[in-house]
């Protein structure tokens, strides 16, 4: 079985991913609650913002990792603070940096190790009142193909950028049918996203089908960043 550690993975996306893996790897999954779930998994806490990692608690060879945290910082651009770009570069970026620094040895142990992180359609379109969080998102999208590229062919390493997805950390974008209404129109293909939809893709990129794939940004968006429809 592969070792597929989580950051973040109690819940939303990272728990859906865990779902669709529980019965081909040996999941670690690192956050701050334990998740309310049958999936066989390690838990182990862990505040990204906070702690070290426990890299004694985790095995010598990781063969996937993906780092779920993340913000959804929407302010007017006038309205921010430096401590509000600072803080969403910390939990997006900064500390995906540290964690991945850590477990460098770990990874590169693996015979073909795959790492998954996240960015934003923000990153790519430009979008009002998303500054701060489009700025954190870039980062990770141009840090992915650095690493891709100085690490191949041991590591595999790939973004998934969804649009709008229904998670605890964007239910108050979608917490009645008006707003739920708005956020499928918006949507070339009609529909935000679930967080199934990203998890089947990191469960692609982490898995043996995905083997011939790296550097790349996968934009799971319902087509907003490249479809433009006529109403």
């Amino acid at each position: 079985m592969k070792n597929i550690v989580l950051i973040g993975g109690s819940y939303g996306i990272g728990l859906a991913i865990a779902e669709l893996m529980q019965t081909e790897s040996k999941l670690f999954i690192l956050s701050r609650t334990a998740p309310q779930t049958n999936v066989r998994h390690t838990h182990i806490p862990f505040d990204v913002t906070a702690d070290e990692l426990p890299i004694a608690q985790l095995p010598a060879v990781i063969d996937g990792f993906v780092y779920c945290p993340g913000s959804i910082n929407l302010r007017p651009f006038r309205g921010l603070k430096m401590e509000n770009f600072e803080q969403d570069m910390q939990i997006n970026f900064f500390q995906l940096v540290r964690c991945l620094q850590a477990l460098l040895p770990n990874l590169t142990a693996s015979s073909g190790a795959s790492v998954v992180l996240f960015s934003s359609v923000a990153a790519t379109m430009g979008m009002p009142f998303h500054s701060s969080i489009a700025a954190a998102k870039a980062a990770v999208e141009g840090f992915a193909r650095a690493l891709a590229a100085e690490y191949a062919p041991q590591l595999r390493v790939n973004v998934i950028a969804p649009s709008l997805t229904h998670t605890p950390l964007a239910d108050k974008f979608l917490n009645s049918e008006l707003k739920q209404e708005k956020a499928n129109e918006r949507h070339p293909l009609k529909r935000y996203g679930q967080a199934q939809d990203l998890a089947e893709m990191a469960a692609f990129l982490l898995g043996e089908k995905g083997r011939w794939i790296s550097g790349q940004v996968m934009h799971l968006d319902g087509g907003m960043s490249r479809l433009l429809v006529h109403s």
